[in-house]
């Protein structure tokens, strides 16, 4: 059965941070809050946390996960970017929105869509999740935790503990603070392409 982790949503207890890391670090998978909704990470060149998600979530390999990042730091060396696309990125994060773009070499092949390369790409607005990500110190393989035949994000963690504690490693428990999944925008084709609408405005939408 999975840890169960209650972290403080304000000021995240460090010592409880840093057990989600070094779960991450040892293989495992962890169910953590994001600004929108429950997600699903194991760090990035995890094959078998990969597959232990996909499983999870009844997902086949053409599911775009996403490079959960502190910072366009974290993000930069994993996706190429063009001039516009950052600004975009750099105007709108942190904050609720999914891009899609393509993958450089340091991207496991594994985390790509097989067909375009591309994989999603997120900065979020949560203190818990920013505590991690920096303990961690790269980014997290994640997929937002929407139960197979569901079509919303869990948002409790004491549920997710309940219904899946016995597949993850650990769960924190934590607010998640808008009530809608992130807004998916595509910037692999140079404007930006709302795939689907979210919590995020696109400015001059």
């Amino acid at each position: 059965m999975a840890r169960y982790l209650d972290i403080h949503p304000v000021n995240p207890q460090q010592r409880l941070v840093n057990q989600v890391a070094e779960t991450l670090a040892a293989g495992g998978v962890v169910a953590y809050p994001t600004d929108s909704g429950y997600a699903l990470g194991c760090s990035l060149a995890n094959k078998e946390g990969l597959d232990r998600i996909r499983t999870i979530r009844q997902l086949n390999k053409k599911h775009h996960f996403t490079l959960m990042c502190a910072d366009f730091a974290q993000l930069g060396p994993l996706v190429i970017v063009d001039n516009p696309a950052f600004r975009l990125i750099k105007q709108l994060t942190p904050g609720p929105f999914t891009f899609i773009l393509k993958g450089t070499k340091e991207v496991p092949r594994m985390t790509l869509n097989p067909k375009k390369n591309t994989v999603g790409a997120r900065i979020p607005d949560h203190a818990i999740t920013q505590e991690i990500l920096k303990a961690h110190g790269e980014p997290i393989l994640s997929s937002t935790l929407i139960p197979p035949g569901e079509e919303e994000p869990m948002n409790e963690g004491w549920e997710i503990q309940d219904r899946y504690g016995h597949l993850l490693d650990v769960v924190v428990e934590g607010p998640v603070t808008l009530p809608e999944p992130t807004t998916v925008v595509d910037l692999t084709s140079g404007a930006p392409e709302i795939l689907r609408q979210g919590a995020g405005e696109l400015y001059g939408s």
